[in-house]
């Protein structure tokens, strides 16, 4: 039997409705916020992310699925978002257009050949935002915020953002000097990838998983102490938007990142989720104002968010929230003989394209067989087909709740289900749907319409 490759899923019946539902979500504040959506190729060049995620980072030296294509170029499967969406951002010349900042958002599978384990595959589905021309530490506080209002409109609970500034390039390059001075005499009791950083990139040291809890990193310089006046004033902005957003934060100096385009504004947004292992990161992100410049394109600020929706839904798993998701049918067909499958393929049809959810019998099934099928699908309404009532121009529609039955004329049967329908849909909680005292059980809460 053939299996699905290591480190990849099969998404499908409830769980794929979770994810559509979380999808929903997404387009819905993006729309809010208006970030326009933007899909690029899931292979690109492999220079592409050499230059832009990094030569020194894990993703680029251990983790990228390369490959030679026929025309014997260098590929490799996209690993991140933000190289690509910045790629596009220039060839398209997207910094030319009156509009601006340009926000955008992807939502897509990325690649990366790592260790399976619990909320980490090597297929990954990803979502994240980028906003192109702007350094305003007021952008980063958005970009922060939009992070942190959808964990909290899905229902995760103690969500915790954390902040640091990596400053400018003066910062950075003070602050590096005190790294290598600092870790030199240890580098020998450290692992073999801090051996390499030294002196690539001596900050992806602080990132290091291996070490992290080692009392050679508990006192290691803190950025913070390196920051030049103009990198601590702007750092001190970013903090007051987020007040003035209402977002709780922490300022920790060891939030480094993994990816070598970052500057200034870094942050990883935490969910107290039981039982979801010592590391509660679901999403991250920074500003990058030198990537655009290091792609080929003008000096042109970014900042960007990206968080993991397999370890999103892991969390709404683990916390056991149940999502708001429609799980009925509106009508299921019935039919028995050949002249009323015939009349069922053409009703089916005609119902659908009015806009109901319809479903019928497809596998020769007996009435009894049917009304268990309509059953499993959780059908609100039963069109029990029969010659005789066809003749009459007439069709039975049963209440599949009431278990009440009515013979309806052809001619009226679509403002029938309307009407019948309208008052299935009607809040349970006696709100109007244009206040907010719902309790959350009635279906303006669906994933069609999201509320705020």
């Amino acid at each position: 039997m053939i299996t699905k490759p290591k480190g990849c899923h099969d998404i499908y019946g409830i769980e794929a409705k979770k994810w559509k539902y979380v999808n929903n979500l997404i387009d819905a504040v993006c729309e809010r916020y208006n970030y326009q959506f933007i899909r690029t190729p899931i292979f690109e060049s492999t220079e592409l992310f050499h230059r832009g995620v990094g030569e020194s980072s894990d993703i680029v030296t251990k983790e990228t699925y390369d490959f030679i294509d026929r025309g014997d170029r260098k590929m490799t499967l996209r690993p991140e978002g933000t190289a690509g969406v910045v790629r596009s951002y220039i060839e398209n010349k997207m910094y030319g257009e009156a509009s601006q900042p340009v926000k955008l958002y992807y939502n897509g599978t990325m690649y990366r050949y790592e260790r399976p384990q619990s909320g980490r595959d090597r297929e990954l589905t990803q979502f994240g935002i980028e906003v192109l021309g702007s350094d305003d530490p007021m952008i980063d506080a958005e970009v922060i915020s939009i992070a942190v209002n959808i964990y909290k409109l899905i229902g995760l609970q103690g969500i915790k953002v954390n902040i640091n500034s990596l400053g400018d390039k003066e910062s950075r390059d003070h602050y590096r000097k005190a790294l290598v001075e600092y870790f030199t005499p240890h580098i020998d009791e450290m692992c073999e990838d801090c051996k390499n950083r030294l002196e690539k990139n001596p900050l992806r040291i602080l990132d290091c998983k291996v070490d992290c809890d080692s009392e050679i990193m508990k006192k290691a310089p803190k950025i913070t102490d390196y920051l030049n006046d103009e990198s601590k004033k702007r750092f001190e902005q970013v903090q007051k938007y987020l007040s003035l957003l209402d977002i709780d934060y922490v300022v920790n100096p060891k939030i480094v990142r993994g990816l070598d385009y970052y500057d200034h504004t870094v942050f990883e947004i935490e969910a107290m989720v039981e039982d979801f292992g010592s590391q509660n990161v679901l999403g991250a992100g920074g500003r990058y104002n030198s990537l655009v410049k290091e792609l080929g394109g003008p000096e042109i600020p970014g900042m960007g968010f990206a968080m993991g929706l397999g370890r999103l839904m892991l969390a709404i798993e683990k916390e056991d929230i149940k999502l708001p998701i429609d799980h009925s049918m509106d009508v299921f067909v019935m039919y028995v003989s050949d002249t009323e499958k015939d009349y069922a393929t053409t009703l089916v049809q005609e119902l659908r394209m009015n806009g109901f959810k319809v479903d019928t019998e497809y596998t020769g099934r007996g009435l009894k067989a049917q009304f268990k099928q309509a059953d499993r699908l959780n059908s609100k309404f039963l069109i029990i087909l029969n010659d005789e009532d066809l003749k009459n121009n007439e069709i039975k529609v049963k209440d599949n709740t009431t278990k009440e039955e009515e013979t309806v004329e052809l001619d009226y049967l679509m403002y029938y289900l309307d009407e019948k329908l309208s008052l299935e849909e009607e809040c349970d909680c006696g709100c109007d749907h244009s206040d907010h005292e719902c309790n959350g059980n009635c279906h303006c809460h669906d994933e069609d319409s999201i509320e705020f």
